[in-house]
């Protein structure tokens, strides 16, 4: 059992945007006037490293990652992304004696494996769109004819978020079935895949902090996946979010509760894990009802960017750790009342094929209530910032309502300086619109 005493020191794993609003939030005091903790980063990126130490020790080193965690005397990990949790990062930390918050390899394969989840929604009644599993061309193609278009593609293991085609023709389906199973477009992540009949109607973000059998329900948000304006082009890992998403009424939330995440929490511990860390669970709001499109082991990116600042209490290292310690039991959230938002500066030609090493300037002073939180940038031989990745930036703004949000973060995104820079200018908009 993890002491009640909250940690003195904090490893954050991760090198995104993500990684960068959990140091932040981390560094937040648990109580005021209180002692904040002491945090490093590894691997981190160039604007965490000006925040807290960070350390040159990839996500899927573990043994790096355990000896960094032991040389600097660290009482709690935080993990971030996916890959070192799927690897059994979690499993590692907790045999060396050293708590984490993230689920064990048992508790990841409910993102590491598409497949895998799918089948636990259908075992236990989860509301879920109807599916078939193949490994072979021919059968999969022909399961695709007996279907309704649009239909969805999914690799059934990691691919960064881009291992998913929503495909709007019969043509384009069959297209994304063979570069998966045939070209080998995603390697043994798509060797099997799951085809899945096309869900219609608002995605939402449900981000819930578990502890085995015990959970709190964070504020709720909207991603928006596509990378073009109107949800045009390919799947991204995300290009923007805002919080709280209004279209999840106190009414809808209660319902999402019910119907998918108690059953949910209940079904991945009746299946033998003892899950403590993120479970994020993505839903489409479908003339029928709730239903989930997926599940993810571990924060968010970009929503943990707009759900941290929307907590008041209790502290982030403190909610946590106790999920970790297995003490959450009986915790409640407190949330401000403000709006958040954040729009993710992307380079040009993402998520394909896009340049590094563009030189970025940031406007300076900020205004109030607006963060620039890094996610592929580094620093050049010269100390330069440059990018370094294909979301480069989240811009991040807090405000009464989410029209001042927005007018904040897209100021500071126009005086941004990038010469590859791209951001959808839309975020938020199917909120903004309903308000006006």
């Amino acid at each position: 059992m993890i002491p009640r005493a909250l940690p003195r020191s904090v490893l954050v794993i991760g090198s995104g945007g993500r990684e960068h609003a959990l140091v932040q939030a981390l560094l937040r005091p648990a109580a005021p006037g209180g002692a904040a903790v002491r945090a490093i980063c590894a691997p981190g990126n160039a604007g965490i490293a000006e925040e807290v130490p960070c350390f040159p020790v990839a996500v899927d080193d573990l043994d790096g990652i355990v000896a960094l965690a032991q040389r600097e005397k660290i009482e709690f990990v935080v993990v971030g992304p996916e890959v070192p949790l799927a690897l059994g990062l979690s499993d590692r930390l907790l045999a060396a004696g050293i708590p984490v918050y993230g689920p064990k390899a048992d508790g990841a394969r409910l993102e590491a494996s598409k497949i895998f989840t799918k089948e636990l929604l259908l075992k236990y009644n989860i509301p879920t769109a109807p599916a078939g599993i193949f490994t072979a061309v021919a059968p999969a193609l022909e399961y695709l004819r007996s279907r309704p278009i649009p239909i969805v593609i999914k690799a059934d293991g990691l691919a960064a978020g881009k291992g998913v085609v929503v495909a709007t023709t019969r043509a384009e389906a069959e297209a994304a079935v063979r570069d998966m199973l045939e070209g080998g477009r995603f390697g043994a992540s798509g060797r099997q895949i799951l085809i899945e009949d096309c869900l219609f109607g608002e995605e939402t973000s449900i981000l819930v902090v578990v502890s085995g059998r015990d959970f709190v329900i964070l504020p709720t948000s909207q991603d928006h996946k596509r990378v073009g304006d109107g949800d045009t082009g390919p799947n991204t890992g995300g290009m923007g979010t805002y919080s709280p998403a209004e279209v999840v009424t106190p009414a809808l939330l209660e319902r999402i509760e019910r119907e998918i995440v108690r059953p949910s929490v209940d079904a991945i511990a009746a299946e033998g894990m003892d899950y403590r860390g993120t479970l994020f669970v993505g839903i489409m709001l479908t003339p029928a009802g709730p239903s989930v499109i997926e599940f993810n082991a571990r924060f968010g990116d970009p929503e943990t960017q707009v759900v941290l600042p929307r907590i008041a209490s209790p502290s982030l290292v403190e909610l946590l750790w106790r999920a970790a310690g297995g003490e959450l039991a009986g915790t409640r959230l407190t949330v401000t009342a403000d709006h958040a938002i954040c729009v993710v500066i992307a380079a040009q030609g993402y998520p394909d094929n896009y340049r590094k090493g563009d030189p970025i300037t940031l406007p300076k002073p900020l205004p109030a209530g607006v963060s620039i939180l890094h996610a592929g940038t580094a620093r050049d031989a010269s100390g330069q910032v440059v990018t370094n990745g294909g979301r480069v930036l989240g811009v991040t703004a807090i405000g009464p309502t989410l029209r001042a949000a927005a007018d904040q973060a897209y100021a500071t995104c126009a005086a941004v300086g990038c010469a590859t820079k791209y951001f959808r200018r839309d975020i938020g908009a199917r909120q903004l619109n309903r308000t006006a």
